[in-house]
């Protein structure tokens, strides 16, 4: 029944996330192009991954004000961000328009999935999210190498204005495709509320702890596998656009084995095959990584696992606080981007004084805290 929403969705989703995934392949190029080295792009990077720490305060609007209403203010902000870029390029517009486009995206996400939340019943929910998530690889597939493309012929700041169109796209089709009146969805009469129930709910606040460590461990590789590679092999603008197609084709893999496997599993034995799949996938990337080929194909198994631990905790923290489902995917957000904020700020750092091979041990370490939290979650 919501399958042609769920289609519709991944695709503007894949909009939004490739504004907020082209950064990483091209981190060295956006550093040359604005005059400024790695450091300063992992500080601005540090900077947008603790926006996410306000996510709380902008998401419940979702519960208060209706799905609909989330979207579009997400998708509001996000289109300014980016326009500022077009409009003037230089670092200081740069960093404000990848913040506006992180809270954007903080606002829209937690919104489209407390919508679908509401709709679809628990067992057939990652199923369906999945669909959305598909947008996650679709940015790396196609979006990215696109930006690639523009980036190379036209100069770092080409993307802007494209984007800034597309975001008064997504703002008009969400207007005519999603309902005003949701009788799928009672409206709340404070914040207060939701934000208690989520506080008090120990798996809930176990779960969001395991975004907090996988993103983590994700964000150490997402920060430096570009350098890595230009460092590594020499690659070029095109080639990390290219190497970044194969990472989305890994994470669309992983959504359709969360597609397949996890309502069959059961959300927990899923997101812990994940998690350890992530561990060993982080364990292998140095090893197998002294070529090119084997450096691919490292990436090509840690994108896999973590989207599936992604695509696998998704569906499952919708339904730990259904009644607050919008704050709770708000603080699940919130999660994500303290790990990603740590992440970023260690990465550069023990990239440059250790190299690699300790950068993907960190992710090992960070893998593990989140094992030990799903297993408080399941105890709670």
């Amino acid at each position: 029944m919501y399958l042609p929403q769920l289609i519709t969705f991944m695709f503007l989703r894949t909009i939004l996330n490739t504004a907020h995934r082209m950064v990483y392949p091209f981190l060295p190029v956006f550093a040359r192009g604005l005059g400024v080295d790695l450091t300063s792009m992992s500080l601005l990077m540090t900077a947008r991954s603790l926006l996410g720490i306000t996510s709380p305060l902008f998401a419940p609007m979702a519960d208060r004000r209706g799905r609909k209403f989330g979207m579009l203010v997400g998708t509001v902000i996000f289109t300014f961000g980016v326009s500022l870029v077009a409009i003037h390029p230089s670092f200081w517009t740069l960093a404000i328009a990848l913040m506006f486009a992180m809270v954007g995206k903080y606002m829209f996400d937690p919104a489209m999935q407390a919508y679908f939340g509401d709709r679809i019943p628990y067992h057939q929910r990652g199923t369906a999210l999945a669909v959305t998530e598909v947008a996650w690889s679709m940015s790396f597939i196609v979006g990215v190498p696109v930006v690639g493309f523009l980036i190379d012929r036209f100069g770092w700041s080409a993307p802007f204005p494209f984007f800034t169109i597309f975001g008064l796209v997504i703002f008009f089709v969400i207007w005519r495709i999603v309902p005003a009146e949701d009788s799928h969805h009672k409206l709340a009469n404070n914040s207060r509320d939701g934000y208690r129930a989520v506080f008090t709910s120990v798996p809930a606040m176990a779960g969001i702890s395991i975004a907090m460590w996988a993103s983590a461990g994700n964000e150490m590789v997402n920060i430096i596998f570009g350098v890595w590679l230009e460092d590594s092999f020499g690659l070029k603008i095109l080639a990390l656009a290219g190497a970044s197609a194969v990472i989305g084709i890994s994470e669309l893999s992983g959504e359709g084995l969360v597609a397949f496997t996890t309502d069959r599993l059961g959300k927990p034995l899923a997101l812990t095959i994940g998690l350890v799949g992530n561990a060993l996938a982080s364990i292998l990337l140095p090893i197998i990584g002294q070529t090119q080929a084997g450096a691919l194909a490292g990436l090509f198994l840690f994108y896999i696992t973590f989207e599936y631990v992604m695509v696998s905790h998704i569906p499952m923290m919708t339904e730990l606080v259904p009644s607050a489902r919008a704050t709770m995917l708000s603080m699940n957000v919130t999660g994500h981007a303290v790990g990603r904020a740590l992440g970023a700020i260690l990465a550069a750092f023990i990239y440059q004084q250790f190299g690699f091979t300790f950068v993907a041990l960190t992710a090992v370490i960070f893998n593990g805290a989140g094992l030990l939290a799903l297993l408080r979650l399941q105890k709670g």
